[in-house]
């Protein structure tokens, strides 16, 4: 994507179900977890790169023993630094107590971070400061150990502000309006109230204050807890969470807006965002690694017996589309295939583009995500290539010359990197023409490819703000003096702001908004952005479920190819000589090449949860009235 985007989050779960000797005898070292941690965190890192954490937990420790261990950090390279520090303390523990070195049962006793419970986390912060607080895991922490609990989670709250005015209802003093912070609370509400109505029945059944509490951890129904805590969420979701003394859960959101995929054998629990994350790291098959089901949680208990309940009841299914085109690892099977086809599905309308003349034109992408869209977009130009071949073959009745032939089927798709991205640009200098002038360098072209009479056909995986475009991508390309540059993306025009956790919040920094306004003016209709305004200031003290989306209205006035030629307009300049197109693909073809995540928000309005309408209907009025503020 040549539009930088802070968004997602990755997380990591990892339960073992067998004593850590048995993992020390198979695998050479009761570090197994710790080490498979790394790597699930490692191969998910392009879900995150602002900050990492780790949390693990020791089950069945003796009171007084430590078994609680969490790290987070910031640095520049936030999962090697984590488990630097991790390697580091271990490493001095065994260096300075050798006795150590063979003998788990002193490992697990005296050596923080090794554990049967383990979670991980990659964060994209979407907004606030990205201190090191703002990184998860987030820890509450108590005293009795039922009530300890860990949270981490891929995930944004739309109706943050409801949720945490409800937790001062309930009594409570929460120390940051956060979503992380209001979730872990409420969650951490009804466990504490829980845990003290079964102590309350074992003391009434005759058991003391010390046998209560392996009875607590068999009785405790997480689900129950969940089912309470996650009544009126709203937004898109996998949450993961480890209590004290040794239950998780993984819950997911009604619409599975937010992707959890998890695998379970004899000797491990593992829950990931990415399935070939959890393939790779344990060596199983696709079909070995299954999808959580929309308002599912899957629940492991300390005693290793694995539950999978719903907890919420599911919406219908709106998985998040952009995760296929763009955040997840592109190598897992159904990405892979799904990215490929959305190329293909172009092809039409980027041929009438060039006007057929494959002959004349070159065929680029932008690296690195738009590579997987570049060879659907291939496969189809040379079928087309085939048939045309094909056909003048046949054509020719047999009267063609051996070099006639060769001469038809010599031609093939001219095929050439273009765009090559430099190393991140730092834009040290205020002043902004020196910055406007070094953010046109960071990509780079390749020289001597193009000929004057040549169409430059260039695919990205969307276009949000068209920044990188102007600034760079056209600029550089126009220097190559192609005929014409057109600009294909593989997903629709995003048009809304999205609210569950990409870093899409506010309208105006969508160039597709931008050109609905600019084709407004020109048409002398934009009087109807007053009359929008209007509508949507008045539905702000509705409740969500009554607010519509009147951005729709505005959309509605103009065809997608016209709004689609605007943006080549606003993405290119006086100071360029080639023309500019735009191709976008259309929504029913997105739809055919990811048919299970249908989640289509950021292009259609159509948000899966009634917080979606809420917060672009704000972000209109914010628009409108000038306020840079958040509109959730």
């Amino acid at each position: 994507m040549s539009d930088a985007l802070k968004h997602e989050c990755g997380i990591a779960l990892i339960r073992l179900k067998k004593p850590l000797e048995f993992y020390k005898n198979k695998y050479g070292s009761a570090f197994y977890g710790v080490n498979k941690m790394y790597l699930m965190m490692e191969k998910q890192h392009n879900r995150g790169q602002d900050g990492a954490g780790f949390a693990s937990i020791k089950i069945d420790t003796n009171p007084g023993e430590r078994y609680i261990s969490r790290v987070r950090s910031i640095a520049q390279q936030p999962i090697q630094d984590i488990f630097a520090q991790i390697n580091e303390r271990i490493n001095y523990e065994l260096d300075a107590h050798p006795e150590y070195q063979n003998n788990v049962e002193l490992q697990k006793k005296h050596i923080p971070y090794i554990g049967e419970l383990l979670l991980g986390h990659v964060r994209y912060g979407t907004f606030g400061k990205n201190s090191v607080e703002s990184v998860h895991p987030f820890l509450r922490q108590n005293n009795w150990m039922h009530r300890n609990l860990i949270v981490a989670g891929n995930f944004n709250m739309t109706n943050v502000t409801q949720l945490f005015d409800g937790l001062v209802e309930l009594g409570q003093h929460p120390k940051e309006k956060a979503d992380t912070i209001t979730i872990m609370e409420k969650i951490g509400h009804f466990l504490d109230d829980a845990v003290s109505k079964i102590y309350k029945r074992l003391k009434k059944e005759g058991y003391s204050k010390s046998d209560c509490s392996p009875l607590i951890a068999e009785r405790l129904n997480v689900a129950k807890i969940l089912k309470k805590a996650a009544k009126n969420w709203d937004g898109g979701y996998a949450m993961a969470g480890l209590l004290g003394h040794g239950d998780s859960f993984v819950l997911r959101d009604p619409a599975g807006i937010r992707p959890v995929y998890f695998y379970e054998d004899d000797e491990v629990v593992v829950v990931a965002s990415e399935r070939p994350v959890i393939q790779t790291v344990f060596n199983v098959d696709f079909d070995d690694v299954k999808e959580l089901d929309p308002g599912h949680a899957i629940i492991t208990k300390k005693s290793g017996e694995v539950f999978i309940e719903e907890i919420l009841e599911p919406l219908e299914r709106k998985a998040c589309s952009f995760e296929r085109i763009y955040f997840s690892r592109g190598s897992d099977a159904e990405i892979y295939q799904e990215r490929k086809t959305l190329g293909k599905l172009l092809m039409p309308k980027v041929l009438e583009a060039i006007d057929y003349d494959t002959k004349n034109t070159v065929f680029s992408f932008i690296p690195n995500t738009a590579e997987t869209s570049f060879f659907g977009m291939i496969e189809t130009v040379e079928d087309h290539l085939n048939q045309r071949k094909t056909k003048a073959i046949l054509d020719g009745n047999g009267q063609l010359s051996a070099e006639q032939v060769t001469d038809i089927l010599s031609e093939r798709p001219r095929i050439e990197k273009i765009a090559i991205k430099d190393v991140k640009l730092r834009t040290f200098i205020t002043e902004d023409s020196s910055r406007d002038d070094l953010v046109a360098h960071v990509y780079d072209v390749t020289y001597g490819v193009i000929k004057p009479e040549d169409n430059l056909v260039i695919i990205d995986d969307s276009i949000v703000r068209g920044t990188t475009l102007k600034k760079s991508i056209i600029k550089m390309m126009d220097r190559l003096n192609p005929k014409q540059i057109v600009v294909v993306s593989s997903a629709p025009q995003i048009r809304y702001p999205d609210c569950y956790g990409i870093d899409m919040a506010n309208l105006e920094s969508l160039i597709a908004f931008r050109a609905m306004l600019d084709l407004l003016k020109e048409q002398d209709k934009y009087h109807m952005v007053e009359e929008v305004y209007h509508k949507c200031k008045a539905q702000l003290e509705f409740k969500d479920a009554e607010v519509k989306n009147y951005v729709k209205d505005l959309y509605s006035e103009f065809t997608a190819n016209e709004i689609s030629d605007k943006i080549a307009e606003l993405i290119s300049d006086e100071t360029v000589s080639a023309k500019v197109k735009t191709i976008f693909q259309p929504i029913e073809n997105l739809h055919k090449a990811c048919p299970k995540n249908l989640g289509d928000w950021y292009f259609t309005g159509n948000y899966p949860t009634d917080g979606g309408n809420r917060v672009v209907n704000k972000a209109f009025v914010n628009f409108y009235e000038g306020n840079k503020e958040r509109a959730y």
